[in-house]
C-alpha cells in the first residue's frame, strides 16, 4: 500500500481539479473518509444519540473546503447544470455545517424539498437524475439517497430513511442487468445501456453510505428489510464486476463487458472502495474471497499513480464515458475515488481485516 503522503497528493490534485457540482460532493466525502473517519457514516458512532454531529468547521477540512462552494439563496445547494441528483452531492455537509450556521440547513431543507417534490419521477416513482425530463443514471444513486438518507437521521423520520434505500431498489428496477451490474442511462435523451464501470461505481457506494447511514441510526431494526435488499444489490453488482474482471492491464474496462476498452482507475477505484466497506459492513457476505480480491485492485491502482504528482491514470473522460483515449491530466472524480478506496482498505484493516 502506498504511504500515506502518496494519497494526500492524490487527494490535492482532486481538490485542485474539482469543478462541477458532484466532484465538490465526492472531493468532501473523500476528505471526510480520509482524514475524519470517525465523521463519516462509516465511522463507530456518526449519530451520537441519535443526533447528526456538531463539528468544528474550521478543525475539519471536508466541511472548510466545500461551505464556500455551497449556496443558500436557492433551491439547489449548487448549480446542477440540469442535474437534480448532482446538487445534492454536498447535502451532508450542509446539514452538517447547518449545526452552526442555520442557513445551511435551510438550504439543504429546500434541497430535500426539491428532490421529493419537484424533480419528475420515472414511472416506477424513482426520482429522476435530470430536471427537465425523467431519466435514471447509475450516478444519481451517489448523489442524493445518501443525503435523503442523512437528512432523515437528522429529522427523526424513519420513512424518508426507507425512501431513500427505496429510490435505490427503484433504480436497480430499472437499470439492473442479468449480468449483475447496472446499465448507465436509461431514458430519452442519454441513454446508455453499457456497464458503465465508474456507474456502477456511483451505484453500489451510494448503497453502502445509505447502509451504513440506516445501520448506525436510531432506525437500524426499523429498516432491517431495506438494509438486506441493499446487501444483495451491492453483492450482485461487485459478483458481476469480478466475473467481468479479465483485462491484461488489471484495471476493471470503463464497459466492464466489452473488450474493446481500456482498463481504468476511476470505476476500478470506487468498486474496490465499495467492496471494502461491505467487508466490515457485512463480513458474513463479503469475505475473504471479495477482499483478496480488492487486495489486489489497491495494488494494480497504486501502480497507476505518479508518485510525483499525484495524478492517477489512465482514468476515463469525467465529462464523457465514451472517450476512447485514456484520460491522463487527473479525473477529479478519479483522484477523489482513489483516495475512498485507501481510506476504506484503511478501516476494514483497523477492523482487523489485516494488521
Amino acid at each position: 500500500m502506498v504511504a500515506a503522503s502518496i494519497v494526500a497528493k492524490v487527494l490535492s490534485q482532486a481538490i485542485t481539479l474539482a469543478t462541477h457540482s458532484w466532484e465538490y460532493g465526492t472531493v468532501t466525502e473523500a476528505l471526510m473518509e480520509w482524514q475524519n473517519p470517525e465523521y463519516s457514516v462509516f465511522g463507530a458512532n456518526p449519530f451520537p444519540n441519535g443526533k447528526i454531529l456538531k463539528l468544528d468547521i474550521n478543525k475539519v477540512e471536508a466541511l472548510s473546503y466545500v461551505k464556500p462552494h455551497i449556496r443558500t439563496d436557492n433551491v439547489t445547494l449548487v448549480d446542477g447544470d440540469g442535474a437534480s441528483g448532482d446538487p445534492a452531492s454536498v447535502g451532508v455537509a450542509a446539514l452538517l455545517i447547518g449545526q452552526t450556521y442555520p442557513e445551511y440547513t435551510a438550504a439543504a431543507e429546500r434541497q430535500e424539498a426539491h428532490l421529493i417534490n419537484d424533480v419528475p419521477r420515472w414511472p416506477n416513482g424513482a426520482i429522476s437524475q435530470r430536471e427537465a425530463y425523467a431519466e435514471l443514471w447509475a450516478d444519481f444513486v451517489y448523489m442524493a439517497p445518501p443525503f435523503l438518507a442523512y437528512y432523515a437521521v437528522a429529522t427523526a423520520d424513519v420513512d424518508l430513511l426507507k425512501q431513500a434505500a427505496q429510490q435505490c431498489l427503484l433504480y436497480r428496477n430499472v437499470l439492473s442487468t442479468d449480468l449483475g451490474p447496472w446499465h448507465h442511462i436509461i431514458g430519452p435523451s442519454s441513454q446508455d445501456l453499457g456497464l458503465w464501470s465508474t456507474g456502477n461505481g456511483w451505484a453500489a457506494a451510494g448503497m453502502a453510505r445509505v447502509l451504513a447511514t440506516m445501520m448506525k441510526s436510531p432506525f437500524a431494526e426499523a429498516t432491517k428489510n431495506e438494509q438486506n435488499a441493499l446487501i444483495a444489490d451491492i453483492k450482485a453488482i461487485i459478483d458481476g464486476a469480478i466475473k467481468l474482471d479479465t483485462d491484461s492491464s488489471g484495471l476493471l474496462r470503463n464497459y466492464l463487458n466489452d473488450t474493446t476498452w481500456f482498463g481504468e482507475i476511476s470505476g476500478t477505484a470506487m468498486l474496490t472502495a465499495t467492496l471494502y466497506r461491505m467487508a466490515v459492513l457485512a463480513p458474513w457476505t463479503f469475505g475473504t474471497k471479495y477482499t483478496d480480491w480488492a487486495n489486489k485492485k489497491v495494488q494494480v491502482v497504486d501502480n497507476c499513480i505518479n508518485n510525483t504528482t499525484g495524478i492517477v491514470a489512465p482514468a476515463i473522460n469525467p465529462l464523457w464515458w465514451g472517450d476512447r483515449t485514456p484520460f491522463t491530466t487527473g479525473s477529479p472524480e478519479g483522484q477523489s475515488f482513489v483516495v475512498l478506496m485507501h481510506a476504506a482498505q484503511r478501516d476494514w484493516s483497523w477492523k482487523g481485516g489485516r494488521k
